[in-house]
């Protein structure tokens, strides 16, 4: 049967003509509607952006505001390092926590979760400032640990975020805390080096994180000999019962401290220790009156006066004034030479010393030598000595043997580095001197050559004499030089005749010594090793010995011999 005429026609009909007829025709006036729409869309849309914008530019001025009421900015400092380049204080950068009240949504409950976690805090004042109308910052926590920062974090708390601040830290610890001091919470310097370092301008205020990039301050403490004192003075506290310990370590030549130890000691990221009265910074903050020890004052006193090392000293009796009567612990009866009145430690041999120079000539004496007005150094400012308003016989006889006069033991220590080194005097530094610097400049001197050198001698002589005070003192190898000193503790109308402070001054090596030592033992009590007693030479004595046998070899001093 044949196709019909008219389906064989449309068959033959293009699949594009069959396409185009299938599209209506719009109308023009719709086309337009169309467009139009389409530009109120965009118009829509661009303007949600610009609102979205100028919102985040608010939030940031936002931002801006609530930062600016923030306590003031911190300081960048730099790096605090040992003579050797090792890191006693340096910056970090750790996130602190703050809060916005005006985003906080429960703030007893915002309260309540962070004094959980923060529980030096106040639940009441947090709570109290949280909820403050129209307040946009309030610290909650600064310098957190990256591990507190992320429990803060998963808590999810809104209004509760982040800043990033310069935070100091100090990897030595406890070691050299006071000398180093500390910084108060925005990072400016509150005490010892770290105070020197912003009154000398070497901090530089801090944009958001930044750290120093000047460079490190480098002092003149050996971390390591620091490390050998401390650990010996510990032993000591505990082998003798003592309540407080002192180590000092000095070049007598150049004044760097290489050593300054007072024990207890501080943390200075603990700011409680830094102020608990106990822990007070011995060297360079307490007075004391230091007994012997400055026996070699009044020798070298004398010996610049024209005595010998041969001149004969009344010590048959008692000196007695007023209503005070001086004798010697263990008198021998019988007139001392000046070297004897030293080696056997007389208080009656160094009280006729005084009183033949004169008060004017002692008291001209102890000026010259920097004992009578104060001397700091850059760690710290210097306290007062204290001296007696009237120089008396009395108070000539007990200043000669170590009473009536208190010093801080680093002034005692520079004092007596300027008798030791041939009788230049010397400037105490925390800071490290750069030997290409050459040598520092003429100061005047304490004491002839001569003298010095017979001060010296005494010193060796007080060790190696069998009848010597120091005689615990000694290091074969490094010929140590050195004086006892047993004071009894001041206190409010006289003395704790059982309460003393037992020093040695210590030099070595004796006949050219490159270092000084002082000991200073607080409160030690008779143990069965030191036979009962309490005084310098058996305890005192001894510490300094295992010092300078541990620190001899760091300081790169050889045996005798070698």
């Amino acid at each position: 049967m044949g196709a019909h005429p008219v389906l064989m026609q449309k068959s033959n009909l293009s699949d594009q003509t069959l396409i185009a007829r299938s599209v209506p025709v719009v109308p023009r006036s719709r086309s337009r509607i169309l467009a139009l729409m389409v530009l109120v869309a965009f118009a829509l849309v661009g303007g949600q952006l610009v609102r979205l914008a100028m919102e985040a530019e608010a939030t940031s001025g936002l931002r801006v505001s609530m930062m600016s009421a923030s306590p003031a900015t911190t300081l960048a400092r730099p790096d605090i390092v040992d003579r050797n380049g090792r890191l006693f204080a340096t910056d970090v950068q750790l996130p602190s926590l703050y809060a916005d009240p005006l985003l906080i949504q429960d703030p007893d409950e915002a309260a309540e979760t962070l004094v959980r976690l923060f529980p030096h805090h106040d639940v009441r004042e947090l709570r109290r400032n949280l909820a403050e109308d129209g307040r946009r910052f309030v610290w909650v926590k600064r310098g957190l640990s990256p591990r507190m920062a992320q429990t803060v974090h998963n808590l999810g708390l809104p209004g509760v975020s982040f800043v990033d601040e310069v935070r100091r830290t100090y990897p030595s610890g406890r070691l050299g805390g006071h000398v180093i001091g500390r910084v108060d919470i925005d990072n400016r310097g509150t005490a010892g080096i770290e105070r020197y370092i912003d009154e000398t301008g070497a901090s530089e205020e801090a944009i958001g994180a930044r750290l120093s990039a000047r460079a490190p301050v480098r002092l003149s403490l050996d971390m390591g000999v620091m490390h050998a004192v401390d650990d010996e003075l510990a032993s000591a506290m505990k082998r003798y019962g003592a309540s407080g310990a002192v180590g000092l370590v000095m070049d007598v030549n150049t004044g760097e401290i290489v050593a300054s130890v007072s024990r207890p000691g501080v943390d200075p990221a603990i700011v409680e220790e830094g102020l608990d009265p106990k822990r007070i910074d011995k060297v360079l903050a307490g007075t004391y009156e230091l007994g012997s020890i400055m026996k070699l004052v009044t020798i070298a006193m004398a010996l610049e006066d024209g005595k010998t090392l041969d001149t004969m000293v009344d010590t048959t009796a008692p000196l007695t004034v007023g209503r005070h009567t001086i004798a010697d612990l263990h008198p021998l009866g019988r007139p001392m030479t000046v070297a004897e009145v030293f080696v056997h430690s007389s208080n009656v041999g160094s009280g006729q010393l005084a009183l033949a120079a004169g008060a004017e000539r002692q008291k001209a004496f102890l000026e010259k030598l920097g004992l009578w007005t104060p001397v700091g150094t850059e760690a710290a400012p210097p306290p007062l000595p204290q001296r007696p308003a009237v120089v008396g016989q009395a108070e000539q006889i007990t200043m000669a043997f170590g009473h009536g006069l208190a010093v801080t033991p680093l002034q005692f220590a520079s004092a007596a580095a300027g008798l030791l080194n041939g009788g230049k005097r010397i400037t105490p530094t925390f800071l490290r001197r750069d030997p290409a610097d050459g040598e520092p400049e003429a100061a005047p001197r304490l004491v002839s050559e001569h003298t010095s050198r017979m001060l010296r001698d005494l010193m060796r002589r007080n060790v190696t004499d069998p009848g010597g005070t120091g005689r615990r003192a000694d290091v074969p190898g490094y010929n140590v030089g050195g004086k006892t000193g047993t004071a009894e503790m001041a206190v409010a109308g006289g003395y704790r005749k059982k309460s003393v402070i037992a020093s040695f001054l210590g030099a070595f090596p004796a006949e050219a010594p490159r270092y000084l030592t002082l000991v200073m033992l607080f409160e030690p009590e008779g143990q069965k090793v030191t036979g009962g007693e309490i005084t310098a030479g058996r305890n005192a004595a001894p510490t300094t010995a295992r010092i300078i046998e541990r620190i001899a070899p760091l300081l790169g001093v050889a045996t005798a011999g070698l």
